[in-house]
């Protein structure tokens, strides 16, 4: 016997379908209203980290030559940039040589800045530096992103990791990287994350490694930072900001850094 469907038995089962599609259509709603918040959290939370520049485009406040208490005539400020004049003086030489440090210190940190050098030069930008008076000059303690002016052919292929963008006698920038001719201006970045290293050159990442990998502990093993000379390098996790001085004249701008 066939069981007649009455209209209210109709109209309950309509009802029920229509609540399901109606609470389906909340729940995708109310998901991608939750995605969207999400999103607006990240954004939140990128803003909260803020760019603070390091250089303020006219003066050298905040920052220090490293071991003395004054700065000196080597370091100036020269059309919105710094300047190391570069004559002659050596690094940490008892003049006016010696690097140029923040005051402020850092621990993991992004640093972006531009960088220009003279014909045959040599620089560099150092993090996690600590000055100390038993410290004789800021590579002592700090790794460094390498800034010079590269030689048309590398002859040496073992001095790769001594040319621009590398990690000075660790890790060496590739030969195809992309870097600008003497005295015009490029790009630096130094990303550093709980050992976890990136460096930037005009836009291309050159450089990447681990600190707790087998494989820098064996570049390190093989470089002159293993040596007895170099008990402190790399063994501070924060510290400060430095431009090396090398005696020849180099120019930083548009520095800044934001905290990870």
């Amino acid at each position: 016997m066939k069981r007649k469907i009455t209209m209210p038995v109709v109209l309950k089962i309509t009802s029920i379908i229509v609540l399901g599609v109606l609470m389906s259509c909340t729940g995708r709603e109310k998901s991608n209203a939750e995605k969207k918040e999400s999103n607006v959290d990240a954004d939140a939370v990128e803003q909260a980290v803020e760019w603070i520049s390091l250089f303020d485009g006219e003066t050298l406040d905040g920052w220090k030559r490293y071991n003395a208490d004054e700065i000196g005539p080597l370091w100036t400020v020269e059309d919105g940039a710094i300047k190391c004049d570069g004559k002659g003086h050596g690094e940490g030489s008892p003049e006016d040589g010696g690097s140029l440090i923040t005051l402020k210190t850092f621990g993991n940190f992004e640093l972006e800045l531009e960088w220009r050098i003279s014909e045959g030069g040599n620089s560099g930008i150092l993090y996690h530096v600590v000055e100390k008076p038993d410290y004789s000059h800021a590579y002592v303690t700090g790794p460094e992103f390498q800034v010079c002016d590269d030689p048309p052919v590398a002859d040496d292929l073992s001095n790769l990791n001594k040319l621009a963008g590398s990690s000075y006698d660790m890790y060496a920038a590739p030969q195809t990287k992309k870097i600008s001719p003497v005295m015009e201006w490029n790009t630096a970045k130094i990303v550093y994350m709980d050992g976890k290293v990136e460096h930037w050159l005009n836009g291309e990442k050159v450089v990447e490694f681990d600190e707790s990998s087998e494989d820098f502990k064996e570049r390190f093993d093989q470089s002159k930072w293993s040596t007895d000379e170099y008990p402190y390098w790399n063994t501070y996790k924060e510290g400060s900001i430095a431009l090396q001085d090398h005696g020849a004249a180099v120019w930083y701008r548009n520095i800044r850094l934001r905290s990870l």
